[in-house]
């Protein structure tokens, strides 16, 4: 059983280490899940983890390759010659391998495919490299079991063994016919009580769900969840069968795509991590910093065009801030909701509809908002005017602002931009705007100055 990755067994690791005792560490580590072994590395100096990751044996640490964090990962692989990266690379299967590839220099890559022996995996990795970035062609496997539709079953189980052992879990049996186009998928509760005289086409099971080698990553995650499903084949232009996708590679592609959303609904144009430097962090913030100064002194500007109404009715100038902050509020949870519906892909119902559902809504949070103001201004003695004034400015800030937070990514999703972008700093910053102005108008239509 593997132990736990505590801070003793941690510092037990590293005594080991600094005492060079090679034997004590493989007996201790030997028996530990690749995630823990990427642990231990992540909580290493470079020295050591690199020590570490030579001293195990390549069927180990590769997988822990995948686990390491990336700037780990990069600093690892530039302390390792071509010949070590290559021996952890040919334990990988063919998606991850590649993806290893890619994060390596341009000057590294070729001497590093040179050293693998396999000319077959060789070739697929290059394959799989060609293919653009986020599309299903970049996330699959190459290996997979298949079988073809004329043979018999005796023949199937055999051959189905021998592919067996290139694949790292076997998901599902694809059929496939005499020119390896994909026609279907074999149970193998069916095969295990088929006759020995029947054949493939006897049994398969001609439905089978599949995606095209240029679909994009997002829609194959879709369909994945839709359907619940463990792995799905990838086909081309003429249907050919040419790889898989396993639902370890959506779950990555589900993280990497949440983080990026988060980070643009936080104002965060560019993929950035804690340990980025002040730069690179610098360049990833700036742009929505500069869009929420220029919002912040359009707001100031439509302030100062209504001086006389501030000197007059000082009470408007305290309830500014929650005018604007009730209208970002309103914006960011209309927006979340749809960029949510948009990548689940359960939007439903025409334009109209939802302008009307999204007008109710607004109507019926406003008024009770702004009871609340009403009852709040009577206990601090506002005048009537006042509070009315107030209440009408909250009701028609947070309808403006729902629709704003709810068409802006609509529209800009049917224009094929990243729905993310419309929310945090950008739907603020423009509610905030609005916000103010109908405020100072509205005081401006009651309180007539």
């Amino acid at each position: 059983m593997a132990a736990e990755v505590t801070k003793e067994f941690l510092e037990e690791i590293k005594r080991l280490i600094s005492a060079n005792d090679e034997k004590s560490l493989l007996k201790l580590l030997s028996e530990e899940h690749p995630a823990d072994i990427a642990e231990i590395i992540d909580e290493l100096d470079l020295d050591n983890a690199t020590y570490l990751f030579k001293l195990l044996d390549s069927e180990l640490t590769a997988e822990a390759l995948l686990e390491i964090h990336e700037d780990d990962r990069e600093k690892i692989l530039k302390n390792l010659s071509a010949e070590e990266i290559a021996d952890e690379i040919d334990e990988l299967d063919t998606d991850d391998a590649a993806d290893i590839i890619q994060e390596l220099p341009e000057e590294r890559v070729e001497k590093v495919i040179s050293e693998i022996e396999d000319d077959a995996f060789v070739k697929d990795i290059v394959e799989l490299l060609n293919y653009e970035e986020g599309t299903a062609g970049s996330l699959m496997a190459k290996e997979l079991v298949k079988v073809k539709e004329t043979w018999m079953v005796p023949t199937c189980v055999r051959k189905m063994r021998s592919q067996a052992q290139e694949v790292t879990r076997v998901h599902s049996i694809y059929v496939v016919d005499k020119e390896n186009r994909l026609i279907g998928r074999l149970s193998l509760k069916d095969l295990l009580v088929a006759s020995p005289k029947d054949r493939v086409s006897d049994i398969y099971i001609p439905k089978v769900d599949s995606v095209h080698v240029n679909d994009k990553g997002e829609d194959v995650a879709r369909l994945m969840q839709k359907y619940d499903l463990e792995a799905i084949p990838v086909v081309d232009d003429q249907n050919t069968l040419i790889g898989r996708i396993t639902i370890d590679d959506i779950v990555d592609l589900i993280k990497e795509e949440a983080e990026k959303d988060y980070q643009m609904a936080a104002g965060i144009t560019e993929d950035i991590d804690a340990d980025d430097s002040i730069l690179d962090k610098t360049k990833a913030r700036l742009p929505w910093l500069i869009l929420g100064l220029v919002g912040g002194l359009a707001a100031a500007s439509i302030m100062g065009g209504f001086e006389e109404a501030l000197t007059n009715f000082p009470e408007l100038f305290y309830f500014t801030p929650l005018i604007a902050a009730m209208a970002g509020n309103v914006g960011v949870q209309s927006s979340a909701i749809i960029v949510q519906g948009l990548a689940n892909d359960n939007i439903k119902g025409s334009m109209l509809s939802r302008m009307f559902k999204e007008i109710g809504l607004s109507i019926i949070n406003g008024v009770l908002l702004a009871a609340l103001i009403f009852i709040f201004g009577f206990f601090l003695n506002y005048s009537t005017s006042i509070s009315v004034t107030i209440s009408i400015s909250l009701i028609m800030v947070i309808i403006l602002a729902s629709l704003i937070g709810t068409f802006v990514p609509l529209i800009l999703d049917k224009n094929g931009i990243d729905p993310a972008v419309a929310t945090g700093p950008f739907i603020t910053t423009s509610n905030d705007i609005f916000g103010i102005f109908i405020f100072f108008y509205i005081a401006k239509l009651i309180l007539g100055f």
